[in-house]
């Protein structure tokens, strides 16, 4: 078999869809955001970067750059090895009680992404729990669907935030089985939200875990930044929260936060805990003081939600189709990939604004979008200037408009 003309083939059939991924090349600008530097061929011209999942821009915030700074002065550059073997900094013991107390919880763990925080919690449960069944949402994350399936325990899949659906599928499970009910509360791709109270309510009756995933809520939501279930005062009834520590609030990393005992139990036996080098001390550093920082500042989630119901507003009465959403997630509907991309480009290309196509296996084939993510940093001029922009690429493209 000529395997590189395999790999080469199969390259090709993306492009040929017009779902090829290109990466922009960006030099983000310290204390500057949303601008940044992008590499174009000789040209490095400044864009408006306007899809970032740094929601409060906290990755440029001194605060958190100054305690990174103070941490890599101090204990040098990296870990050193696994959180077994010599890899468990200081700074990793604090971060994981500030995750605990944000959620309310007894611990929290922390892994090296949110990915491998869903892969390997849920697979490690799953794997574990004799006879478990878990129950996940249709619309689940890729490393949620990853865990579920690396468990090799059953799995079944009810219809997205449908809980008559979800109610149908627990009642055929055998009673006395494990159960856990796995889903999100922010879906990011639609802006939509899980409804977490009668997933809870569902939980109680047929006495099933419960696995949320906030990695799009924490920071944001809630008096002090711990998630929709903060927001709604129910996180005393979730069992698994997961969350990020790379969007809300603007570092690396991901976590868990639970019982003392499920978080021991994830940390004894989960592979991708076990044998993963830690975090560097100075990223845990860095995630430290943003959590403490962004807990204090209900001002950015004020800021933040009022830039993106201005947005949606703003485009939805130029006739630019805003998909429903009732977050800070803005999705503008293409419905081609190869359009999408050229929407993208044009508006990259000819006006400084930076929009990443979001194409099939993302989203459902027929349904390929602009997601916009406004954080508090974009201001009214770069708004008149995004929307100005979006007007013109519609025209030029010959885009469907809104009803």
């Amino acid at each position: 078999m000529d395997y590189e003309q395999f790999f080469a083939d199969k390259v090709a059939a993306l492009k040929a869809e017009g779902r090829y991924r290109i990466f922009a090349d960006l030099e983000r600008k310290a204390g500057n955001f949303p601008v940044a530097k992008n590499y174009q061929d000789d040209a490095t011209p400044d864009i408006t970067v306007w899809c970032s999942n740094d929601y409060l821009g906290m990755g440029q915030n001194p605060v958190i750059m100054e305690a990174m700074h103070e941490a890599l002065d101090k204990c040098g550059a990296g870990a050193g090895g696994t959180r077994n073997i010599s890899g468990t900094n200081h700074y990793h013991v604090l971060l994981e009680e500030e995750l605990a107390s944000l959620h309310g919880k007894e611990a929290g763990l922390i892994f090296t992404s949110g990915y491998v925080a869903n892969l390997t919690t849920l697979s490690t449960i799953g794997q574990m729990l004799p006879d478990c069944v878990i129950v996940s949402d249709a619309l689940n994350h890729n490393s949620m669907i990853a865990g579920i399936r690396h468990s090799r325990t059953e799995k079944k899949i009810f219809k997205h935030n449908d809980v008559e659906d979800l109610e149908n599928i627990l009642k055929t499970i055998e009673p006395g089985r494990p159960i856990m009910i796995a889903f999100e509360s922010v879906y990011s791709m639609d802006g939509d939200i899980g409804p977490i109270e009668e997933i809870c309510d569902l939980a109680d009756k047929y006495n099933a875990l419960t696995f949320i995933d906030e990695v799009h809520a924490v920071g944001l939501y809630g008096q002090h930044g711990a998630g929709v279930a903060e927001r709604e005062n129910l996180m005393d009834r979730i069992d698994i929260t997961q969350g990020t520590l790379a969007k809300g609030f603007g570092v690396v990393g991901g976590y868990i936060a639970a019982s003392e005992s499920l978080c021991d139990f994830i940390r004894s036996y989960g592979d991708g805990f076990i044998f993963s080098t830690s975090i560097p001390p100075a990223v845990a550093a860095g995630c430290l003081a943003s959590v403490k920082y962004v807990r204090e500042h209900n001002e950015l989630r004020e800021k933040h939600q009022e830039r993106a119901t201005t947005l949606k507003k703003r485009l939805t009465d130029v006739g630019i189709p805003v998909m429903p959403s009732v977050t800070h997630i803005v999705p503008v509907m293409v419905g081609d990939p190869v359009l999408c991309k050229q929407a993208s480009d044009e508006l990259m290309f000819q006006y400084g604004i930076y929009v990443q196509p979001i194409n099939y296996p993302t989203v459902p084939r027929g349904t390929e979008r602009l997601r916009f993510t406004p954080t508090p940093l974009h201001n009214d001029e770069l708004m008149d200037h995004l929307v100005e922009s979006l007007q013109k690429v519609w025209g030029q493209l010959g885009l469907k408009q809104a009803a």
